[in-house]
């Protein structure tokens, strides 16, 4: 998701393997490889979660369920988002009305607790946009709750997660949004929500064990465009938390690099790339983002004038500099593609949308911070 606030500056775990006793006709040695045995954790198996893929026939969106927060069942659809990190809900629904106002939440204290969620009395706001006129603002606490990820198709429990916790969302003009129009799971390592006392959140993913053996991350299937459909079309298995050596070693398949940290704002999904387009070339960073559709943006430090949508049948190629291509070509309602100057922007992060994960697997390893991307 384009936010204005985020990084604009700019711009091993090995399996391990069961130990199997060799038999033995003697029966003190059976009892002794029995007891080693035992003391053997075996390893985890991969947990998958399904995605819903939604069409509202202006824009397509990747959701994610939340079957419960705290002891409160939900049923909510948050926008599966790999351009930010941390869990943004609204409190409506969550939390009792009369703890909600127009300026915060109603409770005396460092904290409160109601129906299992920790409210405390840390704020932030969160901008998300792509300039001052079209800003979106969302604002609300650091909460802590057990979260049920997912729903009766399949789900983890995700325990104390921290979370942003809001009570308003305005667009650019002031006016307020609906009810969790901007409720979003951000599933990379960017501190996007930070608070006064130096706490933050970054994805909900980052805080699942996924057993012994396996490493802390996910990969993301390729999404098939025949699913897209305005009601949401569940699609099983399109998560897998947990990698094992294998998604980590180069026979996967995915191209890997590491994630660049910045201070305060964590580790960024993004890489230089040299884009060409229109026998253009230039550098930029470039980010995949499920949560930008149905619009691709392009910086473009040589362009005159402030944005500029491309014609179909544009070819566009992105060269990542850890050895990663991905190329495509603009159509008459697929792959639009906007180029525009960073210095309109105020950032030199040229961004893919959700239409690329038609084309790639994706996958971020929390442990070692790195970033996978592979073509299909």
């Amino acid at each position: 998701m384009r936010k204005t606030n985020s990084i604009k500056n700019l711009l091993l775990v090995s399996v391990s393997f069961l130990l199997f006793a060799i038999a033995s006709c003697k029966k003190d040695n059976n009892v002794n490889n029995n007891n080693k045995n035992s003391n053997i954790t075996p390893t985890a198996t991969p947990t998958t979660l399904g995605l819903y893929e939604a069409d509202s026939s202006i824009y397509k969106l990747l959701l994610i369920a939340i079957s419960k927060i705290g002891t409160q069942p939900v049923d909510y659809g948050l926008v599966f988002d790999t351009g930010s990190g941390g869990m943004v809900m609204d409190a409506n629904g969550i939390l009792p009305a009369s703890m909600i106002t127009s300026t915060g939440f109603n409770f005396t204290g460092d904290s409160t607790v109601v129906n299992g969620v920790t409210i405390t009395n840390q704020t932030s706001m969160v901008e998300y946009g792509d300039d001052s006129a079209s800003v979106s603002k969302v604002y609300g606490n650091e909460a802590f709750a057990d979260v049920t990820v997912g729903d009766n198709n399949g789900n983890v429990v995700i325990k104390r997660l921290p979370f942003l916790i809001y009570y308003k969302a305005t667009d650019a003009s002031g006016t307020t949004y609906p009810a969790h129009e901007f409720d979003t799971f951000g599933v990379d390592e960017e501190y996007d929500v930070t608070f006064a006392n130096n706490d933050f959140i970054t994805s909900p993913f980052s805080s699942f064990d996924p057993g012994n053996g396996l490493t802390r991350g996910f990969k993301m299937a390729q999404l098939n465009a025949a699913n897209f459909s305005f009601a949401g079309t569940y699609v099983p298995g399109a998560i897998t938390l947990g990698l094992t050596s294998s998604d980590l070693s180069s026979s996967s398949g995915f191209i890997t690099t590491d994630l660049p940290f910045f201070a305060g704002e964590g580790y960024a999904p993004i890489n230089q790339a040299t884009i060409t387009y229109d026998s253009k070339s230039f550098q930029t960073y470039l980010l995949f983002d499920t949560g930008t559709d149905p619009y691709s943006y392009i910086e473009d430090p040589t362009l005159s004038g402030n944005l500029r949508l491309l014609p179909a049948n544009t070819a566009i190629t992105a060269d990542l500099n850890f050895g990663f291509n991905y190329n495509y070509s603009t159509a008459a309602t697929d792959n639009l593609t906007y180029v525009e100057n960073p210095t309109t922007s105020g950032a030199n992060i040229s961004i893919m949308g959700l239409e690329s994960f038609l084309n790639i697997e994706y996958m971020l390893d929390f442990t070692d911070h790195k970033l996978g991307l592979k073509n299909n």
